[in-house]
């Protein structure tokens, strides 16, 4: 048998399978259930957050011979057909690859049509935000008022290109970017599933990198398969991701809690002897630098000890003020001509100015009281 990517294998076929969409999945299973259902919904968020899946999965429940439910039966001729792309009134289209206002004309035709097999025909439009303003234009009057046997779904992400015409004939849902713990461990779930070997820390490093797209995640970790041969390690998946390794951030970390300059450049000398891709160094500290505020504001939140220790070395205003000079550091180290010399500059930078001048109470020493001008009453 041909191997099947995780992102295939493991694509929710029910609501109760998705994984952080519960606030629509919870919509669309009482409209199901209570039979409130709409003659329209787009769908709209970043890629691989779950679009397509959910508007698939609704059309499961719409058409399983069981009936109209939220649960469909998964093993009905309906249900396999819907689940391997084949069913004939689930009708996809890809309206990037169908731009045109005579494609819109065509599909529309079929429209008034009783399906073929289902109980509903269901139309799935992909990207709609791609359709020209004559297929738009062509798409409203059908979409407001279509037959009571079609139901259309739209997906994009890019919401803000579609015209308001539209949106007001739509249910809208507005799907969310996963969070990298999330994302971690369903893929924790996934791989005791496939009884791979892992490490939760390269996990975090996976669902970091995805940006909350759970189909990204899980190519990542295909990815890492083939690269790591079967056993996920975090230093192995941090060289696949080409991120820095922690222990080199905690190093010129622990130096700029020194505050000394040349400390600070030798660890940075240190540190660059295994080559790190100077962005990616820097990310990767304002990543720690967020690590060690949390800890120093609420420790129970941070299980490292390393971290821990390193927070405690640290006033709270210095963690505050590295955090804006790397942040701000950060959107101009594409504009220097030498990359590392940007990095040192932003590390002596932090060492340079420092929050001397915050007391506890939020006011500021160097700033006097304004004298009051002659003639002027004083409020």
């Amino acid at each position: 048998m041909n191997y099947q990517v995780l992102a295939r294998k493991y694509r929710p076929r029910t609501f109760a399978e998705l994984v952080g969409q519960e606030h629509v999945s919870k919509a669309l299973t009482h409209a199901l259930d209570q039979d409130r259902l709409h003659h329209a919904y787009l769908f709209t968020g970043t890629r691989g957050c779950g679009k397509t899946t959910i508007a698939r999965i609704l059309a499961k429940c719409l058409n399983c011979e069981q009936g109209v439910s939220s649960q469909p039966c998964g093993v009905c001729d309906s249900c396999r057909e819907i689940a391997e792309g084949r069913f004939v009134d689930l009708i996809e289209v890809d309206a990037a690859s169908r731009t045109k206002v005579e494609d819109t004309r065509e599909l529309l035709d079929n429209v008034q049509y009783a399906p073929t097999r289902g109980r509903y025909k269901v139309y799935l439009i992909d990207e709609v935000h791609m359709l020209s303003a004559h297929s738009f234009n062509a798409l409203l009057k059908t979409l407001e008022e279509p037959p009571p046997h079609v139901k259309f779904l739209l997906a994009t992400t890019d919401p803000q290109k579609l015209p308001v015409t539209i949106l007001s004939r739509c249910l809208q849902f507005n799907l969310k970017g996963l969070p990298a713990d999330r994302i971690a461990s369903h893929l924790k779930v996934l791989l005791e599933r496939e009884m791979i070997r892992f490490e939760e820390p390269g996990l975090m490093l996976l669902g970091r990198a995805a940006r909350g797209s759970m189909r990204d995640a899980l190519s990542l970790t295909d990815q890492a398969i083939a690269f790591s041969g079967e056993q996920l390690s975090e230093t192995s998946i941090a060289a696949m991701l080409g991120t820095v390794d922690r222990a080199h951030v905690l190093v010129l970390l622990r130096a700029l809690a020194g505050g000394e300059p040349a400390g600070v450049l030798a660890a940075l000398d240190q540190v660059a002897e295994h080559s790190p891709d100077e962005l990616s160094l820097l990310d990767e500290t304002i990543n720690t630098l967020h690590r060690l505020a949390v800890a120093q504001i609420v420790p129970e939140r941070e299980s490292d000890s390393a971290i821990t220790e390193l927070a405690a070395a640290f006033q709270a205003e210095q963690l505050q003020l590295f955090y804006d000079i790397a942040v701000r550091g950060r959107r101009d180290l594409s504009d220097v001509p030498d990359a590392r010399a940007g990095l040192e500059m932003i590390l002596l930078r932090m060492l340079v100015f420092r929050p001397d001048g915050v007391l506890a109470g939020g006011t500021d020493p160097a700033k006097k009281p304004a004298e009051p001008v002659p003639g002027r009453p004083v409020p």
